[in-house]
Parts: structure tokens; C-alpha cells; sequence
């Protein structure tokens, strides 16, 4: 395999440094639900679990791959390897193949062997020419071939959720199930265009991505996490990226022809899926299953991943 290479497990995971100090770190200890405004009221409990910042666990060791793509790309992998059943997992368009340190020690320790990898011209992976490149399924096609994987668990977040439908309609019989989380699927239908523009009028663009991506309750509760997550979004774009094409016009009439077990999972503050529209695209799946994880938004793997990975989990275990 082109460009192999093992590292240790302490390699690609982002490390937390210590940020915040002094009355930073006392209020953001009392947003998570560490100090006493876990009270609701004068002498009152909350009915609410607190939850407290989640440091990056220690990384499985991995092999490292540069995986050759369609005019003269390469993609950067990382796989745990192992005889267990693979799980894929798509990052957002705000991050690239660092974005799972809380996903993949995780999913390894359960059985599972974890691949995660940077799509074209994000960090660590070789655009190539546009013009020759191939569209993100047959990207992703090409690289689960070279990886010698048969059938294998899928799982796209935010844009890395329209790559996992496309694919899931390009190769069907590839997959072992789908998962979708914070994303707005790549839904093409007119009145879908609307509703979803309509909730992120201008200046949303204009927003910094943090506000965008992260739910307010966690940029309180946890600015270390914040900062990371940043730091992971900055390197995440190169020079060369460009957009790539999908296979397939993703509509929900398409989606209705996946016979696939499907689960979509968002945050209570998803600025692009909130809850409802998660619920209106599942009412066109034939096998689909919704999850809410609270206090997150777009990004709900990272803000709340002990919530976000115990439901990932369940659903492979029971799909195998």
C-alpha cells in the first residue's frame, strides 16, 4: 500500500493545552454544570445531568496511508486495523482526518477496526487536478478497495454526511449501515433548499465558524475544547482544495431507495439540522432511526462524545 507508515498511539490526536486560567475557567466550569449553576432557582436541583469537558482519550496505535486517487490526488488515511468490522467515518467540510481523536480509541477498544481520512485538499491529502478527479464516492470507493475492505459501516458528518448518502446509493452492497449526524444530507429538493436557507439568513456566513458549527452551551462549557477543535479547523484546508462532484442527485425520493439500516443523530443547537428537519428526512427512509444529543450543535461527535458515541455504538452492535 502506497505510503505506509505506523505510529504510536499517541499520534494524530489533538492534544488539550491549557488555555483558560483565573475567572475563565471558573465560569466555564460553572456553564458545564460543575459549580453551583447546576441549581435551578433559590435552593432548587436541577433535573438536568451536568456534564463536565472531556479530555482526548490516549490514541490507538495506527498505519498511516497515502492512498493514489484519480488525477494524480492522494488521500491521507490512518486505519487501526485488526479482524474486526470496519467503520469509516467522514469528517465535516470544517475539518478533515484529526477530526476523530474522541471516535477512534473508542471504536478500536470495542472491536471495531476504525479508518478514518482527509478528503481531497484537506490536511494531509494531495488534491490533484479537478479536472481529472473523480467525484467523492468513487474517492471513497477507490480507497476501501485499497484498504482490501468487503462490506463496512459508514459514517458522515455534517458534509461528510452527503459523501455517505452518495455512496450509499452508488454501493449499496458495500455498506453494513449508514449513519448521518449534523448534516443537512444533500438534499436538492426546491422546498428543501428553502427551508434550510431560511434558517441561516445573512450574515450567518459571515459568522465565525465557531459560532457557526459549535452549540452555545459548549463554547461556554468548554473553551479548551473550542480552541482545539479550531486548531484542527485551521489546518484542515490547503492551498489546492477545491469542491468535488457527487455520483448521485441526492433527493428524498433517492432517499427512499436506500434499504440500508439508517440512523441520523443531531445536536439540540444544530444551526443547519436542527432537530425538526432531522425529522423530516427521516420520515423518507425505509429503515431509519433518529437520535437528539443535547447541548451540542453541528459538531456533536466532538462537543458530546460520550453521548454521541454510545448511540453510534449501539446502532453498529446491532447491525453487524
Amino acid at each position: 500500500m502506497s505510503g505506509k507508515r505506523t505510529t504510536s498511539g499517541r499520534g494524530r490526536g489533538p492534544g488539550r493545552r491549557a488555555l483558560v486560567s483565573g475567572g475563565a475557567a471558573a465560569l466555564a466550569a460553572l456553564a458545564a454544570g460543575t459549580g453551583v449553576a447546576q441549581a435551578a432557582g433559590r435552593g432548587g436541583a436541577s433535573d438536568e445531568a451536568p456534564w463536565e469537558p472531556v479530555p482526548v482519550p490516549a490514541q490507538a496505535a495506527v498505519t498511516e496511508y497515502q492512498v493514489p486517487v484519480a488525477g494524480g490526488g492522494s488521500l491521507w488515511c490512518w486505519d487501526t486495523g485488526g479482524k474486526g468490522r470496519p467503520v469509516i467515518l467522514l469528517h465535516p467540510g470544517s475539518g478533515s482526518g484529526e477530526s476523530w481523536p474522541y471516535q477512534q480509541p473508542v471504536l478500536a477498544e470495542t472491536g471495531f477496526r476504525v479508518i478514518g481520512y482527509s478528503r481531497r485538499g484537506a490536511y494531509g491529502s494531495v488534491a490533484g487536478t479537478r479536472a481529472a478527479s473523480d467525484t467523492v464516492s468513487g474517492d471513497l470507493n477507490n480507497l476501501a478497495d485499497h484498504l482490501g475492505l468487503g462490506r463496512f459501516h459508514l459514517s458522515g458528518s455534517a458534509a461528510g454526511g452527503p459523501v455517505a448518502v452518495d455512496y450509499a446509493l452508488s454501493h449499496p452492497d458495500r455498506l453494513l449501515s449508514l449513519t448521518v449526524s449534523g448534516s443537512v444530507v444533500g438534499i436538492s429538493d426546491p422546498e428543501y433548499a428553502a427551508l434550510t436557507a431560511a434558517l441561516r439568513p445573512d450574515p450567518f456566513g459571515d459568522m465565525p465558524v465557531d459560532f457557526q458549527e459549535l452549540g452555545p452551551s459548549y463554547r461556554a462549557g468548554d473553551p479548551d475544547g473550542v480552541a482545539a477543535w479550531l486548531a484542527i479547523h485551521e489546518r484542515a484546508r490547503t492551498a489546492d482544495s477545491f469542491p468535488q462532484s457527487l455520483a448521485n442527485t441526492i433527493t428524498w425520493a433517492a432517499l427512499e431507495t436506500i434499504d440500508l439500516p439508517v440512523q441520523l443523530i443531531t445536536g439540540d443547537a444544530d444551526l443547519y439540522s436542527p432537530p425538526s428537519v432531522m425529522r423530516l428526512n427521516a420520515g423518507h427512509l425505509r429503515d431509519g432511526e433518529t437520535h437528539v444529543i443535547r447541548e451540542a450543535g453541528h459538531n456533536p461527535h466532538w462537543e458530546q462524545p460520550h453521548a454521541w458515541n454510545a448511540v453510534l455504538l449501539r446502532f453498529l452492535n446491532r447491525h453487524h
